[in-house]
């Protein structure tokens, strides 16, 4: 519809590109004035724009709760070849408008939390003049987001996709030049980039079938006609999505990127954890539902993607000491329920689970960020001369509960809601998805439920060792609390975490029937006790077991070894060790790529042919920039003489024509 059409709707739905303009205006305004500007004032400007994408899609919000049907928003035609054309085009129902509330309403928080964790974080790293390069950083990552979850066609979501790719690249590798030798960051960043570029494959393949299946990108078009395709062609587009997929949501076999992306600042990990780049395969697969109702065989393999990685994922986070590598593969493991419950069909239960992780994942990562900064804080402190002491590793932490309580007790319902200990969101969000599991498929239900036990165990084990016992370092003895700029969006996101199971109750105003209206092919299984009772006993014996270990007693000095090596022995060193899956992919793909580079593209190539061509280019220009100079001698006499000669030329030119 034109714009015209839409405010004859409802005039609020005609905001809808202010959701990527307000982030584009923060963008300009800190590129320009942001040299003359405060770091807090940079920081709050970003974090302005951020809240009033916020507010946008409150409008948009209260549009589609009286209109009850989605509205596709025509800005601009934008390629017109033939008889194909692709527009600028918003869509506004309410999943997107889901997705829309939770990119900017919890990216705002983690802006809110930057201004004062990033004021610390560049003058540690000695660097301020990044303060407001990160925000922009941040502004774009939220207006390509915003836009990904907002397209009307799939054209216009792979320009949010590539632009969520490219942010993450830019932050993973804010601090390129630190981290282990120099270019741990930037390596992390560049490995983040390129197992993308994988993924993306798959996408830009499954949007050429779809072209030639449908001949359009635009949803409605795609999505009525679906059952019209063949199985084959079915399969063979859902299928290179789900690569897409499992390379930006991080699940089997491209997930090796994300714990890596811990190089980035916290709250870069929390953006991309919580609220944008992982969500967004997530939200593919659901936007996607119709073309993978064509395909069973598609939808059994996302589920069983899902489920494997959430249980693999878990028994990795099991074996790190790195507060926030734990996250980062909880992360993965939390993304394979959505993923899971996709596949099955409980497209509602997944969403529900993606608004519940949004809250009690960012809280954690910010909250992991306030821990981490204390350490720094007690560190400078207790004045260790230089010693090396990496403020991330738990094993260098205890005791903090009673000297930060803020941080513990907001960590505290993050774990819980992670766990899926009753009343928190996770709760009741990760029981909708275990119950459609055991409704449909017993294989998935069985993964699912093992992983509750094992995601409460990991999440309570970090917050012994983190938080209780005897501090096991100097620094730990001397961390204080943070300032109210961060600690307030922690409270706000613990409050939601607490609360937010309510979103999906009947009596309060079903997500499920709101999605309803916009995603076909939802699942809805109803309560059921005895998987309930059986995940929510689980995560309960979780806990218990990671108290027993860990909790109990307190823990030796940091080169103890971890409490359950000594009982799991070579399993304990393979969840260390990631199960070396990356040194499995150095071994079968990336000496081999190397080889083969060398082999055909040595260094000879490089030098002679490639960096020679770049070289011989700008030669070539020095050359006859060098003769066009000596035309320009200065005097006056010489330009006097070149215009009368070559007003005779013309004159000349047009007597003899």
């Amino acid at each position: 519809m034109s714009l015209t059409e839409v405010y004859n709707i409802n005039p609020y739905f005609t905001l809808v590109p202010l959701v990527i303009i307000f982030p584009f205006l923060g963008i300009v305004i800190s590129l320009v004035f942001g040299k003359m500007m405060k770091q807090m004032v940079v920081g709050s400007i970003a974090s302005i724009a951020s809240g009033l994408a916020f507010v946008v899609t409150l409008f948009l919000l209260s549009a589609e709760l009286g209109y009850g049907q989605p509205v596709n928003v025509k800005v601009i035609d934008w390629i017109t070849v033939g008889a194909f054309s692709a527009s600028w085009s918003f869509r506004v129902d309410t999943l997107s408008i889901v997705m829309m509330l939770v990119v900017s309403g919890v990216g705002t928080l983690i802006h809110v939390y930057a201004i004062g964790y990033m004021y610390n974080d560049v003058r540690f790293n000695e660097d301020p003049g990044r303060y407001r390069r990160f925000f922009v950083y941040f502004n774009l990552f939220i207006l390509a987001m915003m836009l990904l979850v907002s397209a009307d066609n799939y054209l216009l979501l792979f320009v949010g996709w590539e632009g969520v790719g490219l942010c993450s690249y830019l932050l993973i590798g804010f601090w390129f030049e630190k981290g282990p030798d120099g270019i741990y960051n930037a390596w992390a960043g560049k490995k983040a980039f390129i197992v993308n570029r994988i993924g993306d494959f798959g996408i830009l393949i499954a949007l050429f079938l779809i072209f030639g299946a449908f001949g359009t990108f635009q949803f409605d078009t795609i999505f009525s006609n679906a059952p019209q395709i063949s199985q084959g062609m079915a399969l063979a587009i859902t299928m290179f999505l789900l690569l897409g997929v499992t390379g930006k949501s991080a699940q089997l076999p491209l997930y090796v990127w994300l714990p890596d992306a811990m190089a980035g600042p916290t709250p870069v990990s929390a953006l991309i954890h919580a609220a944008t780049m992982v969500t967004a395969g997530v939200y593919l697969v659901v936007r996607s539902s119709a073309l993978y109702a064509v395909s069973p065989i598609a939808s059994g393999f996302v589920a069983w993607i899902g489920a494997l990685s959430a249980i693999f994922a878990a028994t990795i986070a099991i074996g790190q000491f790195d507060i926030k590598r734990v996250l980062a593969y909880s992360t993965i493991s939390q993304i394979g329920y959505m993923i899971a419950a996709a596949g099955i069909g409980a497209a509602s239960a997944a969403i529900f689970h993606l608004i519940a992780h949004a809250f009690f994942k960012a809280l954690l990562f910010l909250a992991a960020g306030s821990v981490i900064q204390a350490v720094e804080r007690g560190e400078e402190k207790a004045g260790h001369g230089g010693e090396e002491l990496d403020p991330q590793d738990m094993r260098n932490m205890g005791g903090l509960w009673n000297r930060i309580p803020l941080t513990f007790w907001v960590y505290l319902i993050g774990a819980l809601a992670l766990s899926g200990i009753a009343p928190l969101a996770g709760f009741f969000s990760k029981d909708e998805i275990i119950t459609n599991a055991y409704t449909t498929n017993p294989g998935i239900f069985a993964l699912l439920v093992a992983g509750e036990f094992l995601t409460a165990f990991y999440a309570f084990r970090q917050i012994f060792m983190v938080f209780f016992g005897k501090s096991r370092t100097k620094a730990a003895e001397n961390v204080s609390e943070s300032k109210p700029v961060m600690t307030i969006p922690l409270i706000v996101l613990a409050f939601c975490a607490f609360v937010g199971g309510a979103i999906n109750f009947p009596t309060v105003g079903s997500l499920t029937s709101w999605l309803e209206k916009t995603v076909s092919h939802i699942l809805e299984a109803p309560f059921n006790g005895f998987s309930t009772g059986l995940a929510l006993g689980l995560a309960v014996l979780g806990v218990i077991v990671a108290w027993a270990v860990y909790g109990r007693r307190s823990l030796g000095a940091p080169d103890t070894p971890d409490p359950i090596s000594r009982t799991l022995g070579p399993v304990f060193v393979g969840m260390n060790r990631k199960w070396w899956v990356d040194e499995f992919y150095d071994l079968i793909i990336v000496r081999p790529y190397n080889f083969m580079a060398q082999l055909f593209f040595g260094e000879w190539i490089d030098r002679e042919v490639i960096d020679g061509a770049a070289n011989n280019i700008g030669g070539t220009t020095r050359f006859f920039s060098g003769l066009m100079s000596k035309l320009e001698s200065g005097y006056f006499r010489t330009y006097a003489m070149a215009m009368l000669l070559g007003g005779v030329i013309i004159l000349v030119y047009f007597v003899f024509r």
